[in-house]
């Protein structure tokens, strides 16, 4: 039942958003375009020339964004009543999580850039543009909406949620960390090898980080304060900076 479930759950979330990163990463080498000269557009308008109705489609996008991570939640806190205090979500240490996640987010967010570059200038990654909004008053807040439903869906669901079942299921602690790690490499595919090499390398430390404090709000916290950093400031220094070109 459990491992039927662990399955339906990454069916319905990021498990198929891995297979479906494996199918454009195929595609994009396939391509005549060598794949450090395309580009991967991201929080792209989805109604042009139309800024209310796009509005919506983007807060819808959020909102759904989350149901998957609410449902391993669910999961767990049917089975385990204790289990909302493994995400944090008792509340007993906020300073000890706003700490810890912007220290993580410091500690993986140079070297992440630097992978970035270094993979682009190696041929194994696209031109990540990680903001495409339209000029307009709401794009900014958006952004920072998804940088943190981005940060609730991939925590809570391939740490928190995966590392509980896999552990229930008897694996070894450095295989659920490993099968976490590859799993958030996986669906970073689109965008090219580097990303899966960095993303891999992200979720080992944050798998790790859940193993030996049970918490999983601060991996929250770091991945929202990185998509803020790569979203915003993409926004800001479009044009202005050579690799964000």
């Amino acid at each position: 039942m459990l491992r039927n479930e662990v399955l339906l759950v990454l069916g319905v979330s990021l498990g198929q958003s891995a297979v479906y990163s494996v199918v454009s990463l195929i595609a994009k080498l396939t391509e005549e375009t060598p794949l450090s000269q395309q580009t991967t557009a991201m929080n792209t308008s989805q109604a042009p020339g139309r800024p209310w109705l796009d509005l919506t489609y983007q807060l819808l996008g959020v909102l759904f964004a989350i149901v998957p991570a609410l449902l391993a939640v669910h999961l767990l806190n049917r089975d385990d009543p204790g289990a909302r205090a493994d995400f944090g979500l008792d509340r007993t240490r906020p300073w000890f999580d706003l700490g810890t996640g912007a220290a993580l987010a410091a500690v993986i967010g140079l070297p992440g850039l630097g992978l970035y570059v270094l993979s682009r200038e190696l041929g194994v990654n696209t031109t990540v543009a990680a903001a495409n909004l339209p000029d307009v008053w709401w794009a900014v807040p958006v952004l920072i909406l998804a940088a943190v439903a981005n940060g609730v869906l991939e925590e809570f669901v391939v740490v928190g949620y995966l590392m509980t079942r896999l552990r229930e299921l008897g694996w070894r602690t450095w295989y659920a960390i490993a099968a976490s790690a590859l799993l958030r490499g996986s669906y970073h595919l689109y965008q090219g090898i580097g990303a899966f090499v960095g993303n891999a390398l992200m979720g080992a430390v944050f798998a790790l980080f859940f193993h030996r404090t049970r918490r999983v709000v601060p991996l929250v916290i770091a991945h929202a304060l990185l998509d803020v950093a790569a979203f915003v400031g993409y926004s800001a220094l479009r044009g202005r900076v050579g690799f964000l070109s």
